[in-house]
Formats: structure tokens, sequence, C-alpha cells
């Protein structure tokens, strides 16, 4: 552990400030929703990502052993996240004219592409939903009987049958209730589906025979299924969008009551889980942010566009994971630029061998870095501890070494492991090539050295004209950027 090992998180079941005491001494078992293979993420949803990548790195490096399940859902999820429409697998499938298995495997694929770029760490285990089926058939068959009743369409999960349900939305409020499906026979309005049936006369690519007919399992059982197998209940930490929050966390809540036989949620590790974190929203203003807007802001439009993820790290790090965080292009251009910064002062510890962390000078900044990072995942805070470590004067540079490398092993932005270079990457519309603006730029620093100033105003007009802005005396040292 290090010499700062408290860490302290809000609890959304509890809507509490906590400390982190794990189940198993020693231990963190963290469980984080993962995507619906359907479609390319956005860059709202990989907030979460990040967010959880951040707690992940924390408990590491609070000295905890961590085990960290992300899961993969190509069945189960509906095109209404409150339990109503049809399978959204299904639907692509149909729109694309592919199988199932092809459009769960290509947005895996873009997915996992999108987790390297941003440097979040790879969890212990991905669980994808289809390789549990059997697990959920089990755990629906032994909470069916107390817990459930079947209509034509399926087996639903009676919510009164259990302690407190709701209470990690704070009730099911009437706006929740509206975005729940109503289907005919439900005994209250927020019950749910844990088995689909297949209607008669359809077929389904993904589909399995159970006691109450052949379908397939409802989005939240497999959540349910997949923490549990893998992590014990109760585990330590769930973690999520807000969104989560209302609905298919409760659901996932009321399925591990039912499983476990507990009872209310006073104690929060009835729920099967000891805390809830959620993330906030990352806002758009432009709508973009919907998947069904056509040329939606995922991460590939950022890179297009010329922005490095990492810079998107960046952005998400700057604002608390409870706070709202609103995107724009600007913000983005900043927060880029900041990394910059970061990574050049990195750069002059390039082929420096880390030493010993505690060197005085330097010890206030990581109190502040430990104490911002404890404090509910501050990463806010903990950046400005980062920039003052890497701007300290007089300091031993192994120390100062051995201290950014710890502070960015929480934050993740890969600042040995990044150059400038390497961040500053070409619009996918860019009309001029890397080597071509060089080839320029140098024959106008030739032309400046010959107090030739006329042929210097016209090759930078050529290069204005191709939308490259050249940058003199710019203090990061960058000679031109491509608007």
């Amino acid at each position: 552990m290090t010499d700062a090992p408290t860490l302290t998180l809000f609890n959304s079941l509890t809507r509490k400030l906590e400390p982190f005491v794990p189940v198993h001494p020693g231990e963190a078992r963290v469980y984080t929703c993962g995507p619906t293979v359907y479609n390319y993420p956005h860059i709202g949803n990989m907030r979460a990502y990040v967010f959880a990548d951040v707690l992940g790195r924390t408990l590491s490096y609070k000295g905890y052993r961590l085990t960290h399940v992300i899961n993969i859902t190509d069945v189960g999820h509906l095109t209404d996240d409150a339990d109503a429409g049809e399978d959204k697998m299904e639907k692509m499938a149909r729109a694309q004219a592919q199988s199932i298995w092809d459009i769960a495997a290509h947005y895996t694929q873009a997915y996992w592409a999108d987790i390297a770029a941003l440097n979040i760490r790879q969890p212990a285990k991905w669980s994808i939903a289809t390789d549990y089926v059997p697990q959920m058939i089990a755990f629906a068959e032994k909470i069916a009987d107390r817990h459930c009743y079947e209509l034509e369409s399926g087996l639903y999960f009676d919510v009164s049958t259990v302690a407190d349900y709701g209470r990690l939305a704070r009730a099911v409020t009437e706006e929740g209730e509206s975005r729940i499906e109503a289907v005919e026979g439900k005994r209250n309005a927020a019950d749910f589906a844990i088995w689909r049936k297949t209607p008669s006369g359809e077929k389904r690519q993904m589909e399995w025979d159970l006691p109450w007919g052949r379908g397939a399992p409802g989005w939240h059982l497999e959540c349910s299924v997949m923490s549990g197998d893998l992590l014990g209940f109760p585990f330590d930490i769930h973690t999520g969008g807000i969104d989560h929050r209302e609905i298919h966390h409760p659901n996932e809540i009321a399925q591990n009551q039912a499983f476990c036989c507990t009872n209310g949620l006073d104690i929060p590790a009835n729920s099967g889980v000891k805390v809830w974190m959620h993330n906030n929203f990352l806002v758009e203003r432009s709508g973009k942010m919907s998947k069904s807007s056509g040329e939606f802001l995922r991460l590939q439009l950022l890179i297009d566009k010329g922005y490095h993820p990492l810079g998107y790290r960046m952005m998400c790090l700057q604002a608390h994971y409870r706070s709202e965080l609103e995107f724009s292009w600007e913000g983005l251009a900043a927060a880029l630029v900041r990394l910059k910064r970061m990574i050049m002062a990195a750069e002059r510890l390039a082929g420096v061998e880390a030493g010993d962390a505690g060197h005085p000078k330097l010890a206030p900044m990581l109190e502040a870095f430990d104490t911002a990072i404890g404090e509910d995942l501050n990463t806010a805070v903990a950046l400005t501890a980062l920039e003052d470590a890497l701007a300290a004067k007089k300091v031993d540079a192994g120390a100062k070494r051995a201290v950014v490398e710890r502070m960015d092993a929480v934050l993740g932005l890969g600042l040995f492991a990044t150059s400038r270079t390497t961040l500053r990457l070409l619009p996918k519309a860019a009309v001029i090539t890397e080597a071509e603006i060089e080839d320029v730029l140098l024959r106008r620093k030739d032309a400046r050295a010959q107090k030739d100033f006329a042929t210097s105003d016209a090759l930078r007009d050529e290069l204005a004209a191709k939308g490259v802005e050249v940058m003199d005396g710019d203090p990061l040292g960058w000679e031109w950027k491509l608007g």
C-alpha cells in the first residue's frame, strides 16, 4: 500500500461518501456494465470506461489486488433501455443483412479498438453474454417459483417480492414508469422480463429452450448472472453510466436479492454489491450524441478531425466523474494543448531512470495527489498535482520521474509512451501530407534566415490555403497545426 491508502467513494445506493472497505481483505472486485455491440460506441459511452479505468487504476495504486470484469452484451438488450421494443442486435442484423454473430464480432472489435486508443487497461475478464446462457437459465430457475410469473410473452420478475425495490433510483417515479413497457397481465408497472419468449411464428437468430418457452434472456438478467458468477456475491463495486441508475441497476439488484435470499437495502451488500458507482453524462449541444443522428460523435470522428484520443481522455479527467461534462471542439483542443505541455515536460526526463519518489520537494505534490485521487477520484485536482510535479525545479531527475510515473499510472495519460509528434494527427480531409508541410516549413526557415520575408510570407500563405496554420514562436514549440 502507499503511505496514504485511504479511499473514499460515493455510493449511489446510500447517496453518501464512504470509506472503501473491501469484502475480501486486500482485494477489490469490480464489475462494469459494458456495451451492447450493435453499433459503434459514442464518446459519451466511452466516458464510462475512462471513469472505470481510473477507478481500477486507483484501486491498484492503493495496493488492492484488482479483479475487474467488463461485459459484452450480444443478446437481450432491447431498443429501449426501459425494457421495451425489439432486441437491438436482431434489429441491426436485419438492417445490415448480416448474421447477428458477425454484427457482434465487428462492433466488439471496434469497441476494443477504442478501449486501446484511450489507454484503458484490459480488465481481468471480458464476459460475453452468450457464453453464460446456461448460467442464466439456472439463475432463472432458482428464483422463478418465489419471484416470477409467466405471461404469454415471457417470464416476468415481480418487483413486489423483494424489499426496497427502486431504492437505488430513489423510487420509480411517474416519469420512470412511463418509460417501462406496458405489457398486458403485468402485476406491477415496474415488473420486467427475465426471459422473453420468441413470438409464435417468428424465429430469432439467437434463441434457446427454457421451461417457459423458446426465446432469449433479458438484459438485466445477464449482468446479475455474469457478475455473480465471476466475482461472487456480494462483491465490492459495480459501475455504469448514470442512465443505468434508474431501471437497469435497480432490476439487477432485485434479481440479486432474489438469488441471494437477502432482505432490505439498509445493508448495501444485500444488493449483491457493496458500492454502486455511476458517472454522469457527457453533454453535447448539437444533438450529435445520439446514434440516430447519422454522423454521431464516436472516437473515430475525433481522430478523423485530427484530435488524438488521449486529448479526449484528458478532457474526461478535467471534470469529476459525477459532474456533467460538456463536449465542445474548443474544449477538446484545449485539453489536447494541456496534454502536449505535460508531454513536453515529461520528455525532459527521457532516458532518466526512476529513483526514490521520496524527495522532500516532491512530497507535498505526491501527498496532494494521494488526497485528491483518494477523495472519490478527484482527477481534476490530481492533474494539477501532476503538473506541479512536472514543473518542479532543482529536484533529482530520478525522483521526479518516479513521482510522475506513479501519478500517471493512475491517470493513464501515457506521458512516457507518447510524443508530441504522435499526438499531432492529420485530419482525414487534409489535402497535404506531413512530409509536404515539413518541406515547405524548411524552405520557409531558409527564407527567413536570409531575411527574404516576401518568400517567407508566400510560403506561409501557401500552407494557409491548405488549412495549415504556422505558429511562429508558439511556447509549445509546435510549428504548425491543421485547422
